[in-house]
């Protein structure tokens, strides 16, 4: 069984004001609205880790963060399941983890692998349940190349749990691909904060929201 139940925030969803919220001082020119507040994003990750601890509760589990936006999630993911780890008794899940970077091959576009960077062994997932923790899924292209080139090693089962899944106004306003977890199904439009960047920037903020022209005009390369 998986999570299907992700919260969406359809596109006539209300944002919140910035002026509700603390936002750094030297982005508040630079966004448009909040879409998700801080709270709310912790709230939804502890009834994600609770699925997974109750899903993959069966043996070892290797949890592989893709970086670099993947890593706040990640590890407020891996707090929460281990805070279940000691506070349920009589069952508890052997975590390992590892971080990895994902590059496309060069001069290669139809074999649809991906090569994987930053993991000291991944041979060591044979026979393991692995969690793939991503920041945001949009096209999926590239997740599904990861789920395929992992194959090569010979888990036991691999899932993906993303915070954020976006809706593609090129896919008839759906989703691409779904991932067996998922936070929350948001609008087509460019999000920065809670480790989201725009070239480097917004990863300080705390709070998901949408970027404005200005902010993207001010720190475009």
């Amino acid at each position: 069984m998986t999570d299907t139940h992700a919260v969406e925030i359809g596109d006539r969803w209300q944002p919140f004001d910035l002026s509700c919220f603390c936002v750094p001082k030297h982005y508040e020119n630079d966004l448009e609205q909040v879409l998700i507040p801080h709270g709310i994003i912790q709230d939804r990750i502890e009834r994600l880790a609770r699925d997974i601890f109750q899903e993959l509760g069966q043996g070892p589990l290797t949890a592989l963060c893709v970086l670099k936006g993947g890593y706040k999630f990640f590890s407020d993911l891996m707090d929460k399941i281990n805070q279940l780890n000691c506070n349920q008794g009589q069952k508890s899940i052997p975590v390992s983890i590892d971080f990895i970077r994902l590059k496309s091959y060069e001069n290669d576009q139809s074999s649809g692998l991906i090569k994987i960077v930053g993991s000291d062994n991944l041979s060591s997932l044979k026979g393991r349940n692995v969690l793939i923790v991503e920041d945001i899924i949009d096209t999926g292209r590239t997740m599904k190349k990861l789920l395929n080139t992992l194959q090569q090693y010979e888990p036991k089962s691999v899932r993906v749990a993303s915070l954020l899944v976006k809706r593609r106004e090129d896919n008839n306003g759906d989703v691409c691909y779904m991932p067996e977890y998922a936070g929350f199904i948001v609008p087509d439009k460019f999000l920065v904060g809670y480790a989201l960047d725009f070239n480097e920037y917004f990863r300080d903020l705390n709070h998901i929201c949408v970027i404005s022209q200005a902010g993207m005009k001010k720190y475009r390369k």
